[in-house]
C-alpha cells in the first residue's frame, strides 16, 4: 500500500543507501506521492452516492458529467475518465485547482448535505488530468477536415482559449491576439502559482498552439494594430479581453506611494516566479517583503493578494472588509487557508484615508456596522461615527474588483454597444454583438466572474460562430 511505503519512507531513512542522487530520492517521493494520489481518488470517487438527481453537475456551470467520471475513477479505469472530464471541459485540471467548488459542485454534492462530508470533486479532477498529462493521453488538435474560414480572438485568457479549443477542433483557422507577452490571461498574471502552477497553464496553451492555433502576443489592440484590421484579416471576431480597469478609492492621498492595484501587485509577483526582471518589485514598490501589508477588499483578489504578501515575507498582512464573514463575497475557503496562514481579518472596517509622506505610513480605519439590506438582498454597510482609529502600514492593496475598460472608444469602433455598466451586450446564447460576425464571452460581458463561466461561454460562442460561418453546410452535413 502507498500509505505503507510512506510510513516507511519517513519513520525509517537509515535505511536508505546515503549516497543516493537527489534525483533519485525525487523519483522515490515521486512515486511514493502518484500510489498515494491514487489511493485517495478511488476512496473520494468511490464515496460517490451516484443519486438520481447529481446537484454537482446542475451546479457547475458546464455541466461536467461529475458522477460518471468519478465511477469511472473508482473503478481505475482513469484514461476513460479523463476522456468523459475532457468532453464539456475544455480546461479540467486548471479548473480542478481554481474553481470554488464549495461554492459549486462540492457544496451542493447530497452527501454533504447529508452531513457526512463533501465528495472531493476539484481534486479528483485535478489527478485524472494530471494523470492523463503524465501518461500521454493528451494530445493536440487533429481537425477531421481544414477549413478556410478564419476566426480572431482578441484575449488569450480563459473565454478566448476556450472558444479557440472548441473551432480548431471544427477545422476553423484560429488566431488569437493578446496584449500580454505569454498566453492565458489572469490565468498567467493575476493567479498566484501557488494556486496555479504556471507550466500547467503555459502547457495548455503549447497544446493549442501545437493544434494549430495561431498566438499574436505583445499585442494592444488600439495601438499595434486596431479592430478594424483584425475584422478585416478574419470572418468572424471573438472579443474575450476580460476586465482590467481597477475600481478605485475616493479618498484622501489614494494615489499616494505604496498605495497599489492589486493586478499590478499580482502580475509583478507571477512574472518573477516566471524570471522576468521587474523593476518595480526590485526596487520594493510591488515586494511585500518585511512590510506592514494591509489589503482592501473581500473578494477572491484579496484572498491571492494577502497570500502572496505572506509568501513575500510580509512583517504582518491585514485584510480590511466592510461586511463581516458571512457577507464576504469571496470563497470561504480561502479565507480559511489565509487565516491558517497567519493573515489577520479585520471586518466591518473601510479605508477612510491614507496618510502619507511621500509614501504611505498610516491607514484611517472607519468601523462600520450592517444596516439594511440593499437592492441585491445583502445588508448595506454603515460607518459608525467616532469610532475611527489608525493602522499602520508600508504597502497598501487596493483589491476592490475591476470593470471594463472602454473598448469602443480606446478601439475606435462604432456601433459596438455596452451596458451602462460598461459591459459589451451580447446576446444570452449566442453571444453575437451588436456588430454582425462579432462575438463576446466572459468577463468582458459578464463583468468580473469566475473561469469556468468563460469557459462555458467560449465553448457556446465557438458553435454560434460555426452557424454564423457555416450554418447551412453544417446541417446538411450533419
Amino acid at each position: 500500500m502507498a500509505t505503507q511505503k510512506m510510513l516507511k519512507f519517513v519513520s525509517t531513512p537509515r535505511e536508505m543507501p546515503e549516497k543516493r542522487s537527489a534525483q533519485e530520492r525525487s523519483e522515490d517521493f515521486n512515486e511514493i506521492y502518484r500510489e498515494f494520489a491514487e489511493q485517495k481518488a478511488a476512496e473520494q470517487a468511490g464515496r460517490c452516492s451516484q443519486c438520481g438527481v447529481p446537484y454537482c453537475q446542475t451546479h457547475c456551470p458546464l455541466h461536467n458529467n461529475i458522477p460518471d467520471w468519478l465511477r469511472l475513477t473508482a473503478e481505475g479505469r482513469l484514461e476513460e475518465a479523463y476522456r468523459v472530464s475532457q468532453s464539456t471541459n475544455t480546461f479540467p485540471e486548471i479548473c480542478g485547482r481554481i474553481c470554488p467548488q464549495d461554492r459549486l459542485c462540492e457544496g451542493n454534492c447530497v452527501i454533504e448535505q447529508s452531513g457526512h462530508g463533501t465528495v472531493t470533486i476539484g481534486a479528483v479532477e485535478k489527478y485524472i488530468t494530471d494523470t492523463a498529462w503524465e501518461n500521454g493521453w493528451v494530445q493536440p488538435i487533429t481537425p477531421k477536415q481544414e477549413r478556410a474560414e478564419s476566426i480572431g480572438i482578441i484575449g488569450a485568457g480563459p473565454g478566448g482559449q476556450a472558444a479557440a479549443d472548441s473551432l480548431r477542433r471544427m477545422g476553423f483557422q484560429v488566431t488569437i491576439y493578446d496584449r500580454y507577452d505569454r498566453a492565458g490571461g489572469l490565468l498567467t498574471y493575476g493567479i498566484p502559482g501557488f494556486k496555479l502552477e504556471k507550466d500547467i497553464v503555459m502547457r495548455r496553451s503549447k497544446l493549442l498552439e501545437d493544434g494549430g492555433v495561431e498566438y499574436v502576443l505583445n499585442c494592444n489592440v488600439g495601438e499595434d494594430i486596431s479592430f478594424d484590421a483584425i475584422r478585416g484579416k478574419h470572418d468572424a471576431v471573438l472579443i474575450a479581453t476580460g476586465v482590467y480597469k481597477t475600481r478605485d478609492l475616493d479618498i484622501d492621498n489614494a494615489d499616494a506611494g505604496g498605495v497599489v492595484r492589486a493586478i499590478d501587485y499580482l502580475t509583478a509577483s507571477n512574472k518573477v516566479d516566471f524570471g522576468d526582471d521587474v523593476p518595480d518589485f526590485n526596487d520594493g514598490e510591488l515586494n511585500a517583503k518585511g512590510k506592514r501589508v494591509i489589503v482592501i477588499g473581500g473578494g477572491d483578489t484579496a484572498m491571492d493578494c494577502v497570500r502572496t504578501a505572506i509568501r513575500q515575507g510580509a512583517q504582518s498582512v491585514k485584510c480590511l472588509y466592510r461586511r463581516d464573514r458571512a457577507n464576504m463575497p469571496g470563497s470561504q475557503r480561502e479565507v480559511q487557508n489565509a487565516e491558517e496562514e497567519g493573515v489577520e481579518f479585520v471586518w466591518l472596517s473601510a479605508p477612510g484615508a491614507f496618510a502619507a509622506q511621500g509614501t504611505v505610513d498610516t491607514v484611517r480605519v472607519q468601523t462600520m456596522r450592517l444596516g439594511a439590506p440593499d437592492v441585491s438582498g445583502r445588508q448595506s454597510p454603515e460607518l459608525i461615527e467616532g469610532a475611527d482609529y489608525d493602522e499602520p502600514a508600508e504597502l497598501v492593496i487596493k483589491a476592490l474588483g475591476f470593470e471594463p475598460e472602454d473598448l469602443p472608444r480606446l478601439w475606435g469602433v462604432e456601433g459596438l454597444e455596452v451596458t451602462r455598466w460598461g459591459t459589451i451586450k451580447a446576446e444570452f446564447q449566442t453571444h453575437q454583438t451588436s456588430i454582425p460576425g462579432v462575438y463576446a464571452v466572459g468577463d468582458i460581458v459578464r463583468g468580473a466572474s469566475l473561469v469556468v463561466w468563460a469557459v462555458r461561454d467560449g465553448r457556446e460562442a465557438a458553435e454560434a460562430i460555426a452557424d454564423f460561418l457555416i450554418g447551412e453546410a453544417r446541417v446538411a452535413a450533419e
